[in-house]
């Protein structure tokens, strides 16, 4: 059975994609342009910070949305898989990015902890409390599309979110802290820098992770397998499901299957049986691109 290109669901899937990463472009623009520059005249290091770390989220966002623009590439003679783990790539990109740049936080931040200065301004909580609630609401919107296109960039990005929320409000109690009693926790902000940067290495850490789990042609979950099998039984003069393979090439999985049937049929027969679970399974499961289906008889080793 020939490969063909994803179902045409997939460019509208990745048009949603790609729209949720233009507009987590802007916002991050927004929320680092913000957070440095208050960060800045405020004295804050852990505002400063969080403006540097919504920086590389601009950053990393970009890379998702390239890596969404490539990958919904149709499948050519040179990539008959097409070019989704282009995707895939960005993901990692996107960890690689966050981990060196959490790396840098940290260092700059426990560079001014024995540095003797005024106090933050108060008004520097005001760009974090934004930071949390727009970074609330993109995390949300990125996981459910992510997974619903079943993006590895999206989803990697929405994890950056997340995170970014946690170190927010990181950066926001240790200025807090800072501002109540500057005499006894100066410091306490640029821990708070630090403890941003911690959060940025970890995301960046587990991002990496889980997309080279799929650049490394990692089943899929149990469920998915299972779905997949019991779509090919569902098909008239399929006896049994003998082997089934499955590997993540950008938003969908690429199946190899093989199919057992009456060894009594004819080469004709047993082609129909083999194309009616090609077609069958690509229309009932939308995580599927596209299906090589391998005829077996039944009761033969």
């Amino acid at each position: 059975m020939p490969l063909s290109p994803a179902p045409p669901d997939a460019a509208a899937d990745s048009l949603l994609g790609r729209r949720v990463a233009g507009i987590s472009i802007a916002a991050s623009c927004v929320l680092a342009a913000l957070n440095v520059s208050v960060g800045l005249v405020a004295g804050s290091t852990s505002v400063f910070a969080a403006g540097v770390e919504f920086l590389g989220d601009v950053v990393a966002s970009t890379f998702v949305l390239i890596g969404l623009t490539l990958a919904a590439r149709p499948a050519d003679e040179n990539h008959p898989y097409g070019h989704g783990r282009i995707e895939i790539l960005a993901g990692l990109t996107v960890g690689a990015i966050l981990g060196l740049g959490g790396v840098g936080i940290c260092y700059r931040s426990l560079q001014r902890v024995n540095e003797i200065h005024p106090p933050p301004g108060a008004y520097a909580v005001v760009p974090l409390v934004i930071a949390i609630g727009v970074r609330g609401v993109m995390s949300a919107v990125k996981f459910r599309v992510g997974r619903r296109i079943g993006s590895a960039a999206l989803t990697a990005d929405a994890w950056n979110d997340a995170v970014d929320i946690l170190s927010a409000v990181a950066a926001l109690a240790a200025l807090v802290l800072t501002l109540n009693d500057p005499a006894r926790f100066l410091a306490a902000d640029h821990y708070g820098g630090f403890a941003v940067g911690m959060f940025v290495v970890y995301t960046g850490l587990r991002v990496a992770r889980d997309s080279a789990m799929d650049l490394i042609d990692t089943m899929p979950e149990a469920a998915v397998i299972d779905s997949i099998r019991q779509a090919a039984l569902e098909v008239e003069g399929v006896a049994g499901v003998e082997k089934l393979f499955a590997r993540k090439t950008g938003l969908r999985h690429h199946v190899e299957i093989h199919v057992e049937v009456d060894p009594q049929m004819t080469v004709a027969e047993s082609h129909c049986i083999a194309t009616e679970v090609r077609r069958h399974i690509r229309e009932t499961r939308a995580s599927v691109a596209d299906v090589l289906v391998h005829i077996e008889p039944t009761g033969m080793e």
